[in-house]
């Protein structure tokens, strides 16, 4: 079972201090639903460009002994692995009760407001939601691991649409249950069913409708959400399919070009990084890194290097012409250059786990159980704090996020608060 075990963990504001000791249980009485009003703030996977950077600024460069002042936490989450989503007030995070998929909302406070069945959710094998909520233009978009789509009004949280893309454009459901944290490109929900004809679809995110369906390269998906390029003859869209990264115009879901990676398993669930030209991915089990370059506009590439740092599902940030991120059968955090793949050093004592950047400082969380402030360094590793993390089940897979000096950790069924300004 080990050789899986980083699936699930795919698959990313200013808080008044509250009693940490104590966690709110405060919902709406059953058969009521709260009505929230929305300010028209958006939330994805991985930050505003899904590349791991955290526009935030005026944030600690150390921490007090133990790590920062916790605000507020909650118990009671269930199983799961997504990470938390902070928008327009309210933080929407789900979990796994009894085979059922539960999205809870928050306030900024940690009040719990409201706590919705939504619909089924994997509840033997890793039990828990692998997909991060997306929040855009007052809905949200929530992924259970059989395929299912639910979109939801952000205000009353009834459902508006859904549908189950694996049983309507014959796809293939994987070994682990898929995973994706949907990319929205306008109108246009991204979704990778894996069918070998309907391989990845454009669905009106309003009504669930087709708006195109491409072949791609017939494989099945692979846990990935994919990453938005624009820039070049034609807005990209850049993901993993089982046995390759692809590249496809986003305005007509056309197969621009494709490039080999592989693994022992063929799981790929880092979204690539893109910059200076250039498109970075990383796999498990082996795999490796790849540097491509895009060339011809876009319509095409070539390979510009490969390592053996084989991230499993921590994802990786760039800062200046360095990746940070870490390793899986190489554990350890590394340092690459961006343009030559040499890797300037490899750090063992914190293990592997999970990446971020924001003002100045990358925050890695290790499936130790710890998270650990960095500097970011070409020259040596430079450990500034650390922050034990002692609540929670299971995996420590969740990604981080930071949103208005906050730092959101969820671990299986806790998140926690920390003031990072």
């Amino acid at each position: 079972m080990k050789k899986y075990l980083f699936i699930i963990g795919i698959a990313l504001m200013s808080c008044q201090q509250r009693n940490p000791n104590t966690a709110s249980v405060a919902v709406m009485p059953a058969g009521e639903t709260a009505v929230f009003e929305t300010a028209g703030e958006n939330s994805q996977w991985r930050g505003v460009n899904r590349d791991g950077v955290y526009h935030e600024t005026g944030l600690l460069k150390e921490w007090a002994a133990g790590g920062p002042e916790l605000l507020w936490y909650f118990r009671g989450l269930g199983d799961g692995y997504s990470s938390p989503a902070v928008a327009n007030g309210r933080i929407y995070v789900t979990g796994q009760t009894n085979g059922r998929l539960i999205l809870y909302v928050f306030d900024l406070n940690g009040e719990l407001l409201n706590r919705k069945d939504v619909g089924r959710e994997e509840s033997i094998r890793y039990p828990g939601p692998r997909s991060t909520v997306t929040v855009n233009d007052g809905k949200l978009y929530l992924y259970n691991a059989f395929g299912e789509i639910f979109c939801l009004d952000e205000r009353t949280l009834n459902v508006v649409w859904s549908k189950n893309i694996l049983t309507e454009f014959n796809g293939r459901n994987i070994e682990w249950g898929v995973n994706e944290t949907f990319l929205i490109l306008g109108d246009k929900l991204i979704a990778t069913p894996g069918g070998e004809r309907n391989n990845i679809v454009a669905l009106n995110k309003n009504t669930g409708e087709l708006i195109w369906s491409s072949r791609g390269r017939g494989e099945i998906s692979t846990y990935c959400s994919p990453l938005f390029i624009d820039g070049y003859f034609a807005p990209m869209i850049v993901t993993s399919t089982e046995q390759h990264i692809i590249g496809l115009n986003a305005n007509t879901g056309e197969l621009l070009w494709s490039h080999p990676q592989t693994n022992r398993w063929n799981i790929h669930p880092n979204t690539p990084l893109y910059g200076n030209g250039m498109i970075f991915s990383t796999t498990g089990y082996g795999g490796g890194s790849v540097m491509i370059r895009l060339i011809n506009n876009g319509r095409a590439i070539e390979q510009v290097w490969t390592n053996n740092v084989d991230n499993q599902i921590g994802g990786a940030v760039k800062i200046g012409n360095y990746i940070y991120t870490s390793g899986h059968n190489n554990r350890g955090f590394f340092c690459i250059d961006w343009n030559t793949g040499e890797v300037k050093w490899r750090a063992t004592e914190v293990g592997n786990g999970t990446t971020i950047y924001a003002d100045g400082m990358l925050y890695f969380y290790s499936d130790r159980g710890e998270v650990f402030l960095i500097r970011p360094n070409p020259e040596r590793f430079e450990l500034v704090s650390r922050l034990p993390i002692t609540m929670g089940t299971n995996q420590h897979w969740a990604h981080l996020v930071i949103h208005n000096g906050v730092l959101y950790v969820r671990h299986g069924d806790a998140i926690m608060a920390y003031k990072i300004r």
